[in-house]
């Protein structure tokens, strides 16, 4: 499994609550992205966004940040989001009560 932290900086424009709004009208649509386990959506005080991916694969995570999303990250905040890969051992899942442990190393 792989992590990736991604974040783009936001204009003065959207503050917390517009985040939250745009947020929350856009995580339906991670659902069905292929290779994607989690998504945790992220707004910092300073004007910084983005979320904290969990992938079965980086080869899954590659494919979707090259993909249209990356556009839209563009045209919505006139950047390329700062993407940084973290190989992921394991996870303390306390909603579930369980450790997930994945079956090979990426």
């Amino acid at each position: 499994m792989i992590t990736a932290i991604v974040q783009y900086r936001l204009p003065p424009s959207i503050d917390l609550n517009a985040c939250d709004a745009h947020f929350r009208n856009i995580a339906p649509g991670f659902r069905d992205v292929p290779g994607l386990i989690r998504k945790q959506f992220i707004y910092a005080e300073d004007g910084w966004a983005g979320g904290v991916y969990l992938w079965q694969s980086r080869a899954d995570a590659e494919a979707f940040y090259t993909g249209p999303w990356l556009q839209g990250i563009r045209d919505r905040y006139g950047m390329d989001p700062q993407i940084k890969y973290f190989h992921t051992a394991c996870i303390t899942d306390n909603a579930v009560e369980a450790v997930l442990l994945p079956d090979a190393a990426e």
